[in-house]
């Protein structure tokens, strides 16, 4: 799969059921302008529609993971008639639109953080479902530097961390290591530079072994029950289970776990 071969900006491709997607942008530090966030949608669309996917991953060239929006666009645009009004409303709808996408998306996506991730950037991170980060990686929003807020990064955020360690990033824009990141919940793993790709293909390789089926319904069910108060979470689980319980997968997983012996996953 190349769902953005005539982007240079962004790579994407796909070997043994684990798509990986590439920002290209390394002198621009990654940033998301709105040709970028674009190329993602469509991307992120091809995958979806792609049942020989399992996992997804993203990663980046360079020093930066992604340093959000381009800056230099954005100022660009400030000389359009309406002071970039319409070209802002469409870029930060664009944004939205692709980070719930990863968020919507069957498949389970990992970040593999290799440098900085700041503002958008690091809501990108915060929108995967998991995310592997190089012990050189720093997490910021640091829009308030600017006169900022950073406000729709801090939706992903504070879907992921505790509040007021997301009220804390959001206000200071510190900057935060990657060991700090992952005990307030941002990342999972924090391995040596240079080896977060290899131990995101690893964990990519893990996911891709289960059955498909059984985590796109587990995805799913994770994000919509966490909105719920906890007796309709409880409710929707439970009929979720029933439904799970009669795929082919769950039969065949089951009496392979009976009978001692590696599961067929058929993945309907």
């Amino acid at each position: 799969m190349t769902a953005t071969a005539n982007d240079p900006a962004l790579r994407s491709d796909c070997r043994d059921g684990i798509a990986l997607i590439t920002l290209a942008r390394p002198a621009a530090r990654n940033s998301l302008s709105l040709e970028v966030l674009d190329a993602l949608v469509v991307a992120l669309a091809a995958i979806a529609a792609d049942t020989a996917i399992r996992a997804v991953i993203i990663a980046a060239e360079g020093p930066a993971f992604c340093a959000g929006h381009d800056l230099k666009e954005i100022t660009a645009r400030r000389a359009d008639p309406d002071s970039g009004r319409a070209y802002f409303t469409t870029l930060f709808d664009r944004c939205s639109e692709m980070m719930q996408a990863i968020v919507r998306l069957p498949q389970p996506v990992i970040a593999c953080v290799q440098g900085a991730a700041t503002a958008a950037g690091c809501q990108l991170v915060a929108s995967c479902d998991l995310a592997v980060a190089s012990a050189d990686a720093t997490f910021a929003t640091p829009g308030v530097n600017i006169g900022l807020f950073c406000s729709s990064p801090m939706v992903a955020l504070s879907h992921n961390v505790t509040r007021k360690h997301a009220m804390e990033m959001l206000l200071t824009g510190d900057m935060v290591s990657a060991a700090d990141a992952m005990r307030i919940g941002l990342v999972n793993r924090v391995v040596g530079p240079g080896e977060e790709r290899g131990e995101a293909m690893r964990l990519a390789r893990r996911i891709a072994s289960r059955s498909a089926a059984a985590i796109r319904i587990g995805k799913q069910a994770f994000y919509l029950q966490h909105e719920m108060k906890l007796a309709d979470a409880y409710d929707y689980a439970s009929r979720v289970m029933v439904e799970n319980m009669l795929i082919g997968d769950a039969k065949e997983g089951i009496a392979a776990f009976l009978a001692k012996r590696a599961p067929h996953w058929k993945d309907p």
